[in-house]
């Protein structure tokens, strides 16, 4: 991370290193002893152009190996909210992707401001990854999963993939909340469904993915 961070202040850390970094934060963790788990992402390949991924928001896991997941098949970046940029070593790491940034204090600038960025990144064929919750949580409430992700897939055209996670094996820090313990015992899943078009019915669409999120993640729920 620190030598990503290096390269990213002096603007010389591409996408492929972005990848590459997260992979490899998968693959070290993998040998502490987390079990990674990943199903669907063969049906979300093999939609070659961008999308809106609409995720729930577990922990900080998710946003730091998401990119070393599916960045290899397509570009990618984020929407995230502006306190994540205040950390010296994951602004610069985070800020190499160029995301969208959020202030979390005004809702009707959030909204247009991703529009208007997201649509461009879009058309540009980068996909944006989106977390819509107000808050993380271990588990997955439909009343209060946002429509950003619809709203930005219905304006530029492009469908949502919905994606279920559960990420509880990165714990919340005590002091700093992204700086948690890791916990082997406990399996990452990631389970991507299918591309969800806006079409004539958002509301529906909408729907759909949350549906499929609550699913899978009932589902893993109730699994030993």
């Amino acid at each position: 991370m620190g030598h990503a961070a290096y390269r990213g202040v002096r603007g010389r850390l591409g996408h492929a290193d972005l990848t590459a970094g997260s992979a490899c934060l998968v693959r070290a963790l993998e040998r502490m002893g987390v079990r990674f788990e990943v199903t669907g992402l063969d049906v979300t390949e093999a939609h070659g152009g961008p999308v809106v991924f609409v995720c729930n928001h577990m922990s900080a896991l998710e946003t730091q190996v998401l990119p070393g997941i599916i960045g290899h098949e397509r570009p990618l970046t984020f929407v995230i909210k502006a306190s994540l940029m205040r950390y010296p070593i994951f602004r610069r790491v985070l800020g190499a992707f160029d995301p969208i940034i959020v202030s979390r204090t005004d809702p009707r600038a959030d909204l247009a401001h991703v529009l208007q960025e997201g649509g461009r990144k879009l058309e540009a064929g980068v996909s944006v990854i989106i977390f819509p919750q107000a808050h993380r949580s271990d588990g997955f409430v439909a009343e209060g999963f946002g429509t950003l992700g619809m709203r930005l897939a219905r304006r530029a055209g492009v469908p949502m993939v919905p994606v279920a996670l559960s990420t509880r094996a990165w714990s919340r820090g005590r002091w700093v909340e992204d700086m948690g313990w890791i916990d082997p015992a406990l399996p990452v899943r990631f389970s991507f469904g299918p591309p969800i078009p806006v079409g004539t019915d958002p509301a529906k669409a909408h729907r759909d993915v949350a549906d499929y999120i609550a699913a899978r993640i009932a589902e893993w729920d109730a699994s030993p």
